[in-house]
């Protein structure tokens, strides 16, 4: 059954090209909004709280800061309406699920850059 799985997700999902990145990051997704007849690109930008699943599964949840309140979003890495994402700051975090972001304020909420 498995076999068959990956067969069919082979031969017949697309796969988008993206970069690589983890927990920590704060990253730029740009995806496509349809309102009726038109459609535009909109994006989000915020520090990636964890990556799950693997292949055409996988999903990352990005959480940013509008005014007071917390927004997280969950995207799909196979959704066709993802158009491109941008790596703007390698974070150094100690887990692949950073949970704990949600209940930081001000100045303990930064995450230290990665140094290269």
């Amino acid at each position: 059954m498995e076999a068959l799985i990956k067969f069919v997700e082979d031969e017949f999902v697309t796969k988008k090209e993206f970069p690589e990145f983890s927990a920590g990051d704060t990253i730029t997704v740009y995806y496509e909004i349809r309102e009726g007849e038109k459609t535009r690109t909109q994006f989000f930008r915020g520090v990636v709280i964890q990556v799950k699943g693997t292949g055409l599964t996988k999903t990352f949840t990005i959480r940013k800061m509008s005014g007071t309140v917390g927004v997280e979003r969950i995207f799909p890495l196979n959704m066709p309406a993802l158009q491109k994402v941008e790596i703007n700051k390698k974070g150094q975090v100690r887990r692949k699920r950073i949970y704990y972001f949600r209940g930081l304020t001000g100045k303990k909420a930064r995450i230290k850059e990665k140094r290269y």
